[in-house]
């Protein structure tokens, strides 16, 4: 019973650690169940409701800028997330093999299609890379006409400190920022701020420091402006943290692998306490009617 116990309570810290990024100061191992169910569940709350609200607030014109409307893959990973934590929480805590059932099937769906997309990505790397490029270079075009793509460029082009997909030039595909003598914009021959050089010391962000910044040759607009695309920073991040990014990948599906074992385990044995208890009260109704009948030459006589 103990180790029914230990496999029961390990799904359940499983999913709730998995699926809930649990607060420092949060209690862990104390506090009720109906409590922690109701943590699990605010994380995928929280996810849905923010992807409707931007989804109906988003204008409709522009939500085909990228391949899959990030409001659309909030609300649908917050409501796999949501599924998947009460069908293993309830079904481990209330040992119901419907629900276990359920949650093991989904859960080596993931973990299926995980690993298919692994496979495909590192056969065929080069088909990859081409659509991604393809996928940036579509987000650059639309830079003006979104805000929330326009906020996402920015920040990838901050953080990995590079400027459009193969090179600073590649802004020219933006109406905005097109190097053509027809061209009316301000902008016209130059780069987002997101892609200038911020020196430690500075205190204002200039917003015009990439004007013109296309006319001029690779080694004087390095000084002002990143000219490495973000593609190849990119793949250069992920290899520099290959190591991180493999035991991010692996923990992660052992974690999966655990989980999904964990379930099975407990699945067969509540499966097999069910069928001890069917036969052991079959065995009992056998015995009490046998006990109404006498042996048909039974000495009933006093001895």
């Amino acid at each position: 019973m103990r180790g029914y116990r230990g496999i029961k309570y390990t799904l359940f810290v499983c999913c709730y650690v998995f699926w809930v990024s649990v607060r420092p100061d949060a209690p862990h191992c104390t506090g009720s169940s109906e409590v922690r169910d109701q943590e699990v569940l605010v994380v995928s709350a929280v996810l849905i409701a923010v992807g409707i609200y931007a989804k109906i607030a988003k204008e409709k014109d522009v939500v085909d800028t990228l391949t899959f409307d990030p409001a659309l893959l909030l609300i649908v990973v917050g409501s796999v997330m949501f599924l998947m934590t009460f069908l293993g929480c309830c079904g481990a805590l209330r040992n119901a093999p419907c629900l276990l059932r359920t949650f093991l099937g989904i859960l080596v769906v993931v973990l299926l299609l995980q690993i298919a997309a692994g496979v495909v990505g590192y056969l065929f790397t080069d088909m990859v890379m081409e659509r991604t490029e393809r996928l940036m270079m579509k987000a650059i075009v639309r830079y003006r006409e979104d805000w929330d793509l326009e906020n996402a460029i920015d920040f990838v082009q901050k953080k990995f400190h590079c400027c459009g997909v193969d090179g600073h030039r590649d802004w020219s595909q933006n109406i905005y920022f097109e190097c053509s003598e027809t061209n009316p914009s301000l902008e016209a021959c130059g780069v987002p701020f997101s892609c200038c050089v911020h020196l430690q010391n500075q205190t204002v962000l200039n917003t015009m420091c990439g004007y013109g910044m296309q006319q001029l040759d690779e080694r004087p607009a390095a000084q002002d402006v990143f000219i490495v695309g973000c593609l190849e920073k990119t793949v250069r991040w992920a290899k520099n943290n290959l190591l991180l990014v493999a035991g991010l990948t692996g923990g992660l599906l052992l974690l999966e692998v655990l989980m999904i074992s964990l379930a099975a385990a407990q699945t067969s044995w509540i499966k097999k306490v069910r069928r001890q208890t069917t036969e052991s009260a079959e065995r009992s109704r056998l015995e009490r009617k046998d006990s109404l009948w006498y042996p048909a030459f039974a000495n009933f006589d006093d001895e």
